[in-house]
């Protein structure tokens, strides 16, 4: 829920993702990047109520590549899994500000359904481009099917999907995203284990240190997936924290019809070497 208070406009970059501290927010707004809508802040503490924040952009070419640091993430991803959007439909589950989707546009895609339970979080820049399709108020849980988003193809199907949701763990979302994507359709899922691991492991400020529980977590995900007809594809390190400086990590699926028969242990998938490199 968007909080009905004014705050100081290098806040509210910090909070909607569009800059990674407030530090950086401050030299974009000193830089002269940083626009609500299309009018120009000069002043790292004028305060702006939640509407007034969702117009917050930046300007073509300035330092911040993505609406968000969420675009990087999925960089990263499309990159080391060579997956390419080109002249697809992507699917971005838990939109927000929509750094996913920014990425997928510049990366060709040619539409992106903008998926989010939340209300008006999707960045001003990717509001007004007509090759994004809001799908706001959506819990993807109980989504059996995506509406006509390009005139004359009926329902969509996505060609490629991403999904990077909070307080809930995949394994309540995915079975509902194996059916608005098409078969073989490349998945990649953003991994924040402390949505996973249950809070009796996670630590003081939601922050999870133990790499005994990071393991546990991806080990517990790799068996759910299998069993329920996801193959992976892949797994790495997300190359930048969440927003309280824990830990994520990426995986590449696909969905199948039927369950692997041969059942590949979670050491095959490179957990030692995965893990082994944290620096705690």
């Amino acid at each position: 829920m968007i909080e009905s208070t004014k705050k100081r406009v290098d806040q509210w970059l910090v909070e909607l993702g569009i800059a990674p501290t407030r530090e950086k927010a401050q030299a974009l707004i000193m830089a002269g990047q940083v626009l609500a809508g299309t009018r120009r802040i000069d002043k790292a503490g004028q305060s702006l109520n939640p509407v007034e924040a969702h117009t917050l952009n930046l300007k073509e070419g300035s330092a911040l590549k993505y609406v968000s640091r969420g675009g990087f993430k999925l960089e990263h991803a499309l990159d080391v899994f060579q997956i390419d959007p080109t002249g697809k439909l992507a699917l971005d589950v838990g939109a927000s500000t929509g750094g996913f989707s920014d990425c997928f546009l510049q990366h060709g895609a040619r539409k992106v359904i903008a998926l989010d339970v939340g209300n008006s979080q999707l960045a001003w820049s990717l509001r007004q481009d007509s090759r994004v399709y809001i799908l706001d108020h959506t819990n993807v849980r109980y989504s059996e099917s995506l509406p006509e988003v390009e005139p004359g193809r009926g329902a969509a199907l996505a060609d490629v999907a991403a999904v990077d949701v909070s307080f809930i763990s995949l394994k309540l979302v995915l079975p509902a995203v194996r059916n608005l994507i098409i078969p073989d359709a490349p998945l990649v899922v953003l991994v924040k284990p402390q949505f996973e691991a249950g809070k009796e492991r996670v630590g003081k400020g939601g922050i999870i240190k133990d790499t005994l529980v990071h393991r546990a977590v991806l080990e517990d995900l790799i068996e759910w997936w299998n069993t329920n007809r996801f193959t992976l594809q892949g797994l790495i390190r997300s190359p930048i924290l969440g927003t309280e400086g824990n830990l994520e990590f990426l995986a590449h699926l696909k969905a199948v019809e039927e369950v692997v028969d041969n059942w590949v242990t979670p050491a095959a998938h490179g957990l030692e070497q995965l893990l082994g490199r944290m620096e705690l």
